[in-house]
This record gives C-alpha cells, structure tokens and sequence, in this order.
C-alpha cells in the first residue's frame, strides 16, 4: 500500500495473525509503545534530506524535548504504579511493571541514536560553516572575548557550590543542569567536591565574532570550565562530568481545595521537588563523582543514562538562526482571507455575510485575535465569553478581554489551571483579568477544561446576535504559527446558543438539557461519536456506502475501538490520519480489515481534530455529516475534559473540510508514514526525482475555500503541485 492510496477506495488485503486472540488484548497496541514510535518519526525527519538543515536539527531537539516531557509525566506514572505494588495491566494487557522494561529499552535506543543524528549534523553543520565548538578549539582572540562574556554575563549568577559535611548535596530541581567537579586545592593539595548549576536564566550557547563568515557556537558548560579558576580559585580541577536531572512532573491536588489557584500555587512549587525519574550523565564520568550523584538523588542504575555526547540535545534549537535562511523552509507568510479584505477587515461583516472556516497557519491567526480585539472596542457589543487553556506569556487575547473588561463590557474568562505546563503562565493571566474587572472562573475541580470557545454578544437594531468561534486548538498567537488547526466562525443562533450553555456548564455547573448542533463530553460527546459510528456500520449492513474519515493527533479509546472494529468489520471504509499514538490496529483480517491509518508529520504540527461520515453515499457527498472537535478520543478528552464536538451545517464549510482539508491529508505523500498491523509506521521511499504531494504546500499555496472572497472562484482547488 502506498500513501496516495489513501485517496482512492482501495484498501490493501487485510493480514491474517492466527496466533493472536482479538477478542482480549491483543486488539490493541500499547499506548506508550505507541507514543515512542510517534518521536521515532519526529526524529527520523532529522535524517530527512527533504528538510532543510537547520530544520533537521530543530527537529532533534524537538524529539529531544518530547522525550523529556515524556518521561517527567508518563514514565513518573508508571513509577508510581509499580511502587504502590499496582500490577493491574493496560488495555493491551501489559502490566505497569512489564511497560517500564519497554518503555526503557526502547528509549535508550532512541537516545543512542538521537546522539548518532547529532553527530552526523553536526559535521554537516560544519560543512555549511556552522561550528559548535569545544573549549579545545579556541584561539586567543576567542577567549580573550569569552573572559568578558564570563564576568560580565555568566558569573554574576553562577553559584559554585561545595559538598562536604558542612555543605550537604543541594537540591536540584526538575531538568536541572550542572556540572560536578574533583578539585585539588593547590596550596596543600586538598581535595573538595563541588557543584556547578549551569543557569538555566541564560542561552545554553554563547555565539563567538564571526570568522571568515562562519557561524560560532561554544556550549555554555564549555565555557565555565574554561573559567573554573575564576569560580574555585586556588583550586585546579582533577575530573568533572556533566549531569542533568528529570523529576516527576505531574501535578496532584487537593479535592477540597479552597482556594484553586492557591492550590496550583503550591502545587507547581511542589512539581520542581518531584522523585528524579531520570539522570543522565557524561558516559566519562569519574566513578566518584558519579557514585556520589547517584545516592544523594536516590536513584537506580536503570535510572540512569551514560551521554556520550552532548546532553540537552533540547537546547539545539538556540542554534536554528534566522541569519542562515538557505537551511531554513523558504519563508511562509500566513494569508488574511479574502473575504474579511473584502470587508475591510471587519470581522463581525464578515462572518455576518456566511459561516467562516480559516485553516491555521496558512490563513493567519490574527482574525482570531482581531475578532476579539474588535469585540473589544465595538461600542455595540456588551458581553464576551471565552475559554482559555494555553496562552502565550504576552497574550493579546488576554490584552483584548481585559481591555473590554476595563471599558464596561461584561467579560468572562474560564481559564483552565490544568493545563500541563502551562498552568503558572495561566494563573498570571487569571490575576489581570481580575484586575481588569473580568469574571474569572476556572470550571471543574476533577475535570479539565479543554473546550475552545469564544462567544460575543452584538447588540443590532433591538436584537442581540451571538458570534461564536469554535477552534481545534488553542487561544494562543505563537503555537498558532505551527500548528495545524481550524477555527469556524459563525453567527448562526443555534450555535451561538449552544456555546452559552457550555459557558453556563462551566461557570454555574448548570448542565445543559440540550444542544443543538454541539455534543459535549464528558456528558454526550462520547455516545454521540458512537452513535454515529454505529450509525455508519448500519448503513454498510443495508448494502449502503458506508465510510469515515476522521483526523486526530491520538486514538487511545478502547470502547470508540471496538466500535471502529465493529464498523469495519459490517464493511464500513475506515480512513485514519492520526498523529501521534493509535492504539487501534489496522488492516488484520477479520479484526480491522477495512481501517487504515496514516501519519503525517512535517514542518507544520498536525493538530486539528475533524470527522467526516458518509451519511449513505461516497465520500466526499453534499449530505456527509461533517464535525470538527477540541477532543482526542482518548478516555481523558472522552471521559475527564470539557471538551467540544461541532457538527458544521454550512455547505461550503463541509466542501472545505472534506474535499480540501481531508482528501489532501489523505493525499499527502511526502509527510506520510502507514501504520502496520504491529504497530509500527512505514515511510514508502520516494525516488529521487520524482513527484511527492505533500499537503502542507498545497495548503501554503490554496486559500481556504469558506474564506475567499467576492473574487474566488467556488471550485475546490485540485490536488496537484509544481514541485515536492
């Protein structure tokens, strides 16, 4: 089976595994598994020779930072299931006990090679006069300008810190970074032990003058022991290795808390103190110092990772440099759409003329921002509504609600205090919006809020009209420019109201009796997905067409599985683009043989969340059942989040979702890898020279069907490409 493909209604013969037992376990992948195999992806585009270099190494560092987060959350986890003595196995029958065996083996492979990669990059960085150098490699003149680096950028921050009996090991927090060192006093020779926190409050790399036009990068570790005489005087170092720390990172808070925010205060203070689930050290660690590390943070020799090489490889993304654009993707400006141009950039006349549906980053995020912002300042509007889960540090959605706030206009802001990692960032922008005069509310305690809204009521003529945007991702400007979502926006009143009641779910617990055009979990978007794939197996039982495709970044549920295997096997064309983890097995006999998933992963971030039900004919059809949705389907965004399935009546938004948005996923050959019935993706090769689709382009080079103007031409734009 190839990846166009996945265009046609042809499906590859399903494989027999007759050893296998589909009725239990063996129905399922496991879900961790699954996860490494998505970061084995990001991190084979590092080797892609498609993708810039620069950008090969950002994508190093990315699968460096994803592993990081991996650890700190899902392996801290299962730590902590396997300590409390749990041995309840997963939905693929594997016990906490028996992942971690995995987990580990796999994820010291992927660091080998993530070093290997390294390696390789870095003499092709060299070779387009690039270097990231070592202390060995500088010439006076180079430390002569790094003396004055250190004094005046390094040292004033730096904490040199002993470690004897009157100076016991110190605390290091989650993702720390030091040095450890074996010093002889010179004047007796005395032994000392010490640490050196490398800050984290400055660039991992100091880049030197330019040299012939060569780019110059030397670590920042490298630097300080360069220096070492500067920060130990009288001493002389006698070994030292590098060593980073990881800690469980998950929050847990209290069910009666008081005070929500309070809580998460405290809890994120907590977060930096978490059990060390991982220390990796330089391979050529002197055995001292690394006995010495190991019991004062309380760890395994299978916690621990020897590093021969560069530790941090997340820190490589320093090095991406706009000053080198021939190793960069050729430069992307995201369109403003015809129609709000058309309108001389009024949002609300625009969406009053029809419903909008702008495809992100290839048509700009700032209409979201303007939506807002002109909410904000419309003299005849009196109320805005909005969800927030991640926002950016400077959030302009944030700037525009408390600018309405401070003009009188009734403004509610449900902020979401569980969003990982993002949550001290949340609880900052929760205080200005109180401020501001905003109504905070921060919805359930034991469910988070994943839902992305945005309603404001218009007051035209004696009416009072509700806009409402409904997205896939997130209210925030900077993730924006890389991932890949959609945003509608409407003023149909249906909607509008369905997104009130959502509000008043939220902030009063007022739990709607119905919707119109919206299910939502944990209360009815569940059943409803099931509803409609039952709906789809039916069809296929009456000798109807019967098919759905579906985009998402994981598929984890065992239940919306089983019912996907259920609809396959009454005959239903299952077509999958899933990102990142699938637990759900394709193309086995008798199990899945009419399900098929894919993988796409490229410049931009696959993130939009999107279902498309034949409805009795071929897909795409006018009559198609058309969604878009905040959720996964996974039993956390199913069962545990607030979370939004939008069914979209508009026809011209349905074309674009199906015949635009979809059919180029399915199209794409460049991005794409096929998931196999083990488990694993498999990248078809591309010959050299010929013709890839690949989806991203075609989406950088065709507007958005719904947001053209009064000068578009109604078509859907052909699935065709000049170049890969």
């Amino acid at each position: 089976m190839t990846q166009a493909d996945f265009l046609t209604s042809t499906f590859p013969p399903a494989v027999a595994l007759p050893d296998a037992d589909f009725t239990g376990p063996d129905r399922f992948h496991n879900r961790e598994l699954s996860w490494l195999g998505f970061n084995w992806r990001v991190l084979e585009e590092s080797e892609n020779l498609r993708v810039p270099l620069l950008e090969r190494l950002r994508f190093l560092s990315i699968s460096a930072t994803n592993l990081d987060e991996f650890y700190t959350v899902r392996v801290a986890g299962l730590r902590e299931l396997v300590r409390e003595g749990n041995t309840t196995p997963a939905q693929d029958g594997l016990s906490p006990a028996e992942q971690l065996v995995l987990i580990n083996a796999d994820a010291r492979h992927l660091l080998q090679d993530q070093q290997r990669i390294f390696n390789n990059l870095r003499e092709e960085l060299e070779g387009n006069n690039i270097q990231i150098l070592d202390r060995t490699a500088l010439s006076e003149e180079d430390l002569a300008f790094l003396a004055d680096v250190f004094m005046t950028r390094v040292f004033p921050i730096l904490s040199p810190l002993a470690i004897d009996p009157a100076h016991p090991f110190p605390f290091i927090p989650n993702t720390g970074f030091s040095l450890a060192l074996q010093l002889e006093r010179k004047k007796d020779k005395r032994t000392l032990k010490a640490l050196l926190p490398i800050p984290n409050q400055i660039d991992r790399f100091v880049f030197l003058p330019a040299a012939q036009g060569i780019i110059r990068a030397l670590p920042l570790e490298e630097l300080l022991l360069v220096h070492l005489d500067s920060v130990f005087p009288g001493y002389k170092a006698k070994g030292h290795c590098a060593f980073r720390v990881l800690r469980d990172s998950d929050l847990e808070v209290e069910d009666e808390a008081e005070d929500l925010v309070r809580e998460f205060e405290v809890a994120l203070k907590r977060r930096r103190r978490g059990e060390v689930v991982r220390l990796k050290i330089s391979a050529d660690a002197p055995g001292a110092l690394k006995k010495l590390i190991m019991q004062e943070l309380e760890v395994t020799g299978d916690e621990v990772v020897d590093i021969d090489g560069m530790i941090g490889l997340a820190d490589l993304k320093e090095l991406v440099v706009d000053s080198r654009p021939d190793l960069l993707w050729p430069s992307f400006t995201p369109r403003v759409p015809e129609r709000v141009q058309d309108f001389d950039g009024d949002m609300f006349a625009a969406i009053r003329q029809k419903d909008m549906l702008l495809h992100h980053p290839y048509e700009t995020f700032d209409m979201v921002v303007r939506f807002l912002q002109q909410a904000a300042r419309d003299p005849n509007v009196v109320a805005i509504k909005q969800t927030l889960y991640r926002t950016s540090k400077k959030s302009p959605i944030v700037e525009a609600l408390c600018e309405a706030a401070e003009d009188g206009k009734s403004v509610t802001a449900l902020v979401e205090l569980k969003a990982r990692f993002d949550e001290a960032a949340n609880i900052r922008q929760s205080r200005r919006l109180e401020r501001a005069g905003a109504h905070v509310v921060y919805g359930f305690l034991d469910l988070k809020t994943h839902a992305k809204i945005s309603t404001v009521v218009r007051r035209e003529g004696d009416q009072l009209v509700i806009y409402t945007h409904y997205g896939t991702g997130n209210y925030h400007p900077i993730t924006a420019k890389i991932y890949t979502d959609v945003s509608l926006f409407t003023c149909d009143a249906d909607l509008g109201r369905d997104a009130n009641k959502v509000f008043n779910y939220l902030s009063g617990y007022v739990e709607p009796e119905t919707l119109d055009n919206l299910a939502i979990s944990p209360i009815t978007l569940k059943p409803r997905l099931l509803e409609l794939i039952g709906q789809e197996a039916e069809n296929a039982r009456a000798g109807k067409p019967a098919a759905i495709w579906a985009k998402m970044n994981s598929l984890v549920d065992a239940e919306v599985i089983d019912a996907l295997y259920a609809a396959s096997q009454a005959g239903v064309k299952i077509s999958l683009v899933v990102r990142g983890i699938c637990c759900l097995r394709p193309g086995i006999e008798g199990l899945s043989d009419n399900i098929r998933v894919k993988s796409i992963v490229g410049r931009f971030l696959e993130h939009s969340r999107l279902v498309c039900f034949a409805n009795g004919q071929e897909l795409p059809n006018k009559k198609a059942r058309i969604f878009l949705s905040s959720a996964d389907w996974m039993g956390r965004n199913l069962n545990r989040r607030v979370e939004t399935l939008v069914e979209v009546k508009n026809a011209t938004v349905k074309a674009q979702i199906m015949s635009q948005v979809m059919a180029a996923n399915m199209a794409d050959v460049a991005q794409s890898w096929i998931m196999k019935p083990d488990g694993s993706f498999e990248r078809t090769p591309v010959p050299e020279g010929a013709f890839a689709f690949n989806c991203h382009r075609f989406f950088m080079e065709n507007p958005s069907l719904s947001g053209r103007g009064s000068a578009g031409a109604s078509d859907v734009p052909k699935l065709t490409h000049t170049d890969d």
